[in-house]
């Protein structure tokens, strides 16, 4: 585990006091941790922490990858945040909103252990990740660009488009399944060595698919000994693992800050190394003023400010609960069900037991059940006869999988059930 570099600064009390300018009561976090670290398996603290979110009832939900639930603090401070912004209006936005953005920037900097200058807050993962590979200016004619069966979808057709719009050609590789940690960085290299004319490298640090985690600072390292850059997809990493951008080693990186940090949806971040702004162009759309700074190279457009507001309210959370503390928690729900049914001939589980290879991420599919009918019908059965709800997962070379995705309001019995259920299905078939 990684742990990250952070300050903790003094947090969202006195940011509230300066957003809500009409004196709005912001309610106060009912979960107050103790500050220490707690062993995944303490199940008193984890039912304090799990009461602070609001839950559908009568379905098991493991599947939280699509984006993560607001705490309950959070969520009641965002809509409180919605209030004054919409109550204000432009005033808001063109008198007193630069003000508050400013310190919220530079938590979020420190934070992820970068320089305010090298990130800029984007609507997620997705556009800031566009942003780099549009704007990535190396690419010459007759170039290469890499990607993987694990990366993610749109992700892999920005890579495409940024190859045929510089003249140069892509390369598609289909990751080793099952893989070792050291195995997963010699092929890597390996696919440079084989393609020496690759110069760009994305590389998705916790994939959407499987779960599988990358080694991103080792393959970077060996990237850049072949003058290959590497844009990282931190899409699902951060928050679900306990790290800070300096740990990944890697110039250009984009995170999600509502699917593991628990911010409203909506939110990202673009980082650039700071002495390699010259590699991304300008957006085409930036003021001749944004031209200079990283904030230059995407253009969102107006931006949900609310939930920009809502970041300190997020990281409060985030922090309270502690980041090793959910990275632990995460992985340990996944061991929970994986350690029960990897003993089952006929269950394929996606990710190693290697703890340096998963979070809490995990997918797995029935020997022989490759096609996205045989998955979709899986996770439709597992939500018709045991009420639990899992995502299909396709674009994986060895077959499609059913994705399942703790959060931290799953319980060791959640897991229990989701074994149960894949016992019974391959006795029954």
């Amino acid at each position: 585990m990684i742990i990250s570099r952070r300050t903790v600064l003094a947090g969202s009390a006195g940011f509230a006091a300066t957003a809500c300018a009409s004196n709005e009561a912001v309610p106060m976090a009912p979960f107050q941790s103790d500050g220490a670290l707690h062993t995944a398996s303490d199940e008193a603290y984890w039912r304090e922490v799990a009461a602070a979110y609001d839950v559908m009832d009568g379905v098991i939900n493991l599947e939280n990858g699509n984006w993560g639930l607001m705490a309950r603090p959070v969520l009641q401070r965002y809509q409180v945040h919605t209030g004054t912004v919409n109550r204000r209006n432009s005033y808001f936005a063109r008198r007193e909103y630069a003000d508050i953005y400013r310190p919220i920037h530079e938590r979020l900097a420190d934070f992820l252990g970068a320089d305010a200058g090298e990130i800029t807050i984007t609507r997620g993962a997705t556009e800031a990740l566009k942003a780099l590979i549009t704007g990535y200016n190396r690419l010459q004619p007759g170039d290469g660009a890499m990607i993987a069966d694990l990366d993610y979808g749109s992700i892999q057709n920005a890579m495409e488009w940024k190859a045929a719009q510089s003249g140069g050609r892509l390369v598609r590789l289909s990751v080793p399944e099952p893989v070792t940690h050291d195995a997963l960085i010699a092929f890597y290299d390996a696919a440079m060595v084989a393609n020496p004319d690759v110069r760009l490298l994305l590389l998705t640090h916790v994939s959407h698919r499987t779960g599988l985690v990358i080694p991103v600072s080792e393959i970077v390292a060996a990237a850049r000994l072949r003058g290959v850059d590497v844009i990282v997809d931190a899409a699902h990493s951060w928050g679900q693992m306990d790290f800070d951008v300096t740990a990944l080693g890697a110039d250009f990186v984009g995170f999600n800050l509502h699917k593991w940090i628990g911010a409203p949806i909506g939110v990202g971040v673009m980082y650039i190394k700071g002495d390699r702004l010259e590699a991304v162009s300008a957006d085409m759309s930036a003021e001749s003023w944004e031209r200079d700074g990283t904030g230059g190279r995407v253009h969102t457009g107006t931006m949900n400010f609310a939930a920009v507001m809502s970041l300190p309210d997020a990281l409060d959370f985030h922090d309270q609960v502690g980041p090793a503390n959910k990275a632990a928690r995460l992985a340990y729900l996944r061991n929970a069900w994986v350690d029960q049914v990897r003993p089952l001939e006929r269950i394929e589980i996606l990710t190693p037991d290697d703890p340096r290879m998963h979070a809490g991420i995990t997918s797995f599919r029935v020997a022989g059940k490759t096609s996205a009918e045989d998955n979709k019908a899986l996770a439709e059965r597992l939500l018709a006869e045991f009420d639990i709800f899992s995502v299909l997962r396709d674009g994986v070379a060895a077959g499609c999988c059913v994705r399942i995705t703790p959060a931290l309001y799953n319980t060791p019995d959640h897991a229990d059930r989701l074994a149960e259920a894949l016992r019974t299905i391959v006795q029954k078939d």
